[in-house]
């Protein structure tokens, strides 16, 4: 994702500021978990994508959902949804800006089927 030009948040990536700590809790084996955020810059670019990632893919990438809590692959635009309480400034202090995607992997498919249904849909909407 970070080749494809996109700015990406996720605690198993060593830039991370958690990074390390993370590490240093989580089970030996499982990895850094399935929740990643992307930062596409505004809400109408990150609902381009999570609208090409529902609708243009095949067997389907995953849901738009405000919760991330299921065994299927979910997104959500943070700013607009979940936090949409926030004023600009509490957003902003917390991280999330207007396009911010967060995104749960869910159990279906392959990690290469959903590697490839994204890259379609962010070739779509560009």
């Amino acid at each position: 994702m970070k080749k494809l030009g996109l700015k990406v948040i996720y605690p198993g990536l060593q830039e991370h500021p958690q990074h390390t700590l993370l590490k240093s809790l989580a089970n030996k084996g499982y990895g850094f978990g399935g929740v990643l955020s992307i930062d596409l810059g505004t809400e109408e670019r990150a609902n381009i994508l999570m609208y090409h990632l529902q609708n243009t893919t095949d067997n389907q990438f995953g849901f738009m959902a405000v919760s991330l809590g299921y065994y299927e692959t979910l997104m959500s635009c943070s700013g607009s949804s979940t936090s949409s309480e926030l004023n600009v400034e509490e957003k902003e202090f917390a991280g999330i800006s207007p396009g911010l995607v967060r995104m749960s992997v869910g159990y279906t498919g392959t990690l290469e089927q959903k590697w490839s249904q994204f890259e379609k849909a962010f070739a779509n909407m560009v």
